[in-house]
């Protein structure tokens, strides 16, 4: 297999899609106002138009909140629904709703879904494209293997973005724990896996809501004490790499005063957002 002709073919592909992305690694805040031109285009296969913004987006996150309402309904009435890593609708639909135009995933759902014929990733339908977000260089060869088995389209996130979207994240992590401990910012990081710090698919994913919907609708994020963590799982607790709570200090700014998220250029035109808990 590695002396073969098609590992070859993907070993090139490889390094090319590898260098290509890390010489774009870099922090541009006006990466918010071509998000969509960058990819709105590709989700929707290159269709006439595609530069324009969707009408209305519902991201669904996975919280067990999402049982604690009906808004199954409500929800696929938005012209566009994002779902996260894969969570499944089936048998959730009046809490979740059924209707997926965009799965959004982090590289880590690909690689498990590389060991699978077919690299089959699709539990939403074999045309739902997917946008996905690089956790590990290495899972640009999941990339490779996987997309030429993928109809729709598979799509990474430019790392511009994920730069943008990290710097955002950490920024009201250091504010909520400088505001709730009083300690200095050089304590942050044994609070928060230090290096191991990132921001979590469902924070990435209103984020690209943000950049390519005019209207952009929130569920499933939040916590209850009475709701299990994921609505689909038996996952006990939060992951330490993530700050939750300072991901909803941003959803907060995005519905009550947008201007207040750092780091976006002045020029870009924030949509109209609401979340639902």
């Amino acid at each position: 297999m590695l002396r073969s002709p098609q590992f070859y073919r993907y070993w090139l592909d490889f390094r090319r899609a590898l260098h290509e992305w890390a010489r774009k690694k870099r922090y541009q805040p006006a990466i918010m106002d071509e998000l969509a031109g960058l990819l709105k285009g590709r989700i929707d296969n290159g269709l006439v138009g595609s530069e324009r913004r969707y009408g209305s987006c519902a991201v669904v996150g996975n919280s067990g909140i999402l049982m604690q309402k009906e808004y199954g309904e409500l929800i696929d009435r938005h012209e566009v629904v994002i779902r996260l890593n894969n969570a499944r609708t089936e048998k959730y639909e009046r809490n979740v709703g059924a209707k997926t135009n965009i799965s959004f995933v982090n590289s880590n759902i690909l690689h498990l879904c590389g060991r699978r014929q077919g690299c089959f990733c699709h539990p939403y339908g074999a045309n739902v494209p997917m946008v996905m977000y690089i956790c590990q260089p290495a899972h640009f060869l999941d990339y490779i293997v996987c997309n030429s088995s993928h109809n729709a389209p598979l799509i990474v996130t430019d790392p511009r973005f994920d730069l943008l979207c990290a710097r955002i994240v950490k920024y009201y992590s250091l504010k909520r724990f400088v505001e709730e401990t009083g300690k200095s910012l050089d304590e942050w990081g044994s609070a928060h896996d230090g290096s191991m710090f990132h921001y979590s698919s469902g924070m990435q994913a209103v984020m690209l809501a943000v950049g390519i919907c005019d209207k952009v609708s929130i569920f499933g994020f939040g916590k209850s004490a009475s709701a299990r963590h994921h609505y689909h799982t038996n996952q006990k607790a939060e992951l330490r790499l993530h700050d939750y709570e300072a991901e909803y200090d941003l959803y907060h700014d995005l519905v009550n005063n947008p201007q207040a998220v750092p780091f976006i250029k002045d020029t870009f035109k924030f949509p109209a957002a609401a979340i639902y808990q």
